[in-house]
């Protein structure tokens, strides 16, 4: 519809506002527009960023899923372990009616139901609210920034994709995940991401390859050379291990990292592994309504279910979803607690993750500043 729409209201500048977009797509959605006879925008950061009256640390990253919300919660904890008062700004992730959702706090499990949360909004908030941390949320990010700001020592900019922050940050911290080489400098606007970062987190060592780690060491090297580099990896742990061994499984994983992150498989996949499944169900066959066509969409997904929630009706067909899939039990990979608010008729296992440096570079380092 682009074309269509520039000609008929006349369109003279077209600006693209979303994140995690190939180097490839982005310049042919400019090419389309200017072959059009349109400007094309892109935003920076001095036209987005709001001046906080507070120390601002902010957390992103070069992709999707490269650990954001564990890193988040690990600068929260260290935070309240010196007395400070943290309150974590989320980049935006409201559906439906915006105008109900310009700020949003969640200071507690029962909001998330009461404001209608989606899944990928529990994802993000649940972990922070469990460890008694404040989320603020929506819309409006002057009104956030300045509710945030009467409650809070220091704020904590929670990213989404691999946007850069709303608010100017004093401490600029961008992660890296090493089983993506190369998509560092591949993707908008994580590459500008790369290269404005303070401190940069090469996240998930333990399972890249040397080859991988030289990749993305190297394109730091080239194009951010005075940043801060830190090593760092997720342990995973799991309640009830004993019950996987020679059981046939589902496994659930994070959806936006499985989907437009393009990564095949998470956590919960490696611990069905690690613990000895019998069997990775194939949950293909079984999936219903907007599943089903997530599967058509996204083909590299062969052996987990992502989490996909971004409305009551997707919610309800990934609930069905599950229920048809023939197992013994469910690994539940995704960040929130599914069997909360999904009725279930297996037993689920969740899957729990921190961030871990594996390096000399320690999260006390680069917070010494703030304390």
């Amino acid at each position: 519809m682009l074309p269509e729409l520039i000609k008929k209201h006349d369109v003279d500048e077209v600006v693209l506002a979303y994140s995690d977009l190939s180097h490839q797509e982005v310049m042919e959605k400019a090419e389309l527009v200017l072959s059009c006879g349109a400007d094309f925008r892109l935003i920076g950061p001095k036209s987005a960023m709001l001046k906080s009256k507070k120390p601002v640390i902010s957390v992103c990253a070069v992709r999707t899923g490269c650990g954001k919300s564990p890193t988040t919660r690990a600068i929260a904890r260290i935070l309240k372990s010196h007395g400070m008062r943290a309150v974590i700004v989320r980049h935006p992730m409201p559906y439906g009616n915006l105008g109900k959702q310009t700020t949003q706090r969640f200071a507690d499990l029962k909001e998330l139901e009461k404001q209608k949360t989606t899944i990928e909004e529990r994802e993000e908030y649940e972990p922070l609210i469990e460890e008694g941390f404040v989320v603020y949320a929506g819309v409006d990010y002057e009104k956030i920034l300045r509710n945030a700001e009467k409650e809070a020592d220091i704020i904590i900019w929670d990213g989404g994709n691999n946007d850069f922050p709303f608010y100017k940050p004093d401490l600029h911290i961008v992660l890296c995940d090493a089983r993506r080489p190369g998509h560092e400098i591949t993707y908008y606007p994580g590459m500008a991401n790369l290269m404005m970062a303070d401190v940069i987190i090469i996240n998930k060592t333990k399972t890249a390859k040397k080859e991988s780690m030289k990749t993305i060491l190297k394109n730091i090297k080239k194009y951010n050379p005075k940043a801060r580099i830190m090593l760092a990896d997720m342990p995973k742990t799991v309640e009830r291990k004993e019950l996987i061994k020679n059981k046939n499984v589902l496994v659930i994983e994070d959806g936006p990292t499985l989907t437009h992150g393009g990564l095949d498989y998470g956590a919960a996949f490696l611990v069905a592994r690690q613990y000895k499944a019998k069997k990775i169900v194939d949950p293909r066959p079984y999936a219903v309504g907007s599943i089903k066509e997530t599967f058509r969409k996204y083909p590299h997904l062969k052996y987990v279910l992502p989490a996909m929630g971004y409305s009551r009706k997707q919610m309800k067909e990934l609930e069905k979803t599950i229920n048809r899939v023939p197992c013994d039990l469910v690994i539940d990979g995704s960040p929130t607690n599914l069997g909360r608010y999904l009725r279930i008729n297996k037993t689920i296992l969740n899957v729990d993750y921190r961030i871990r440096e594996t390096g000399k570079l320690r999260f006390q380092d680069i917070l010494k500043k703030f304390m």
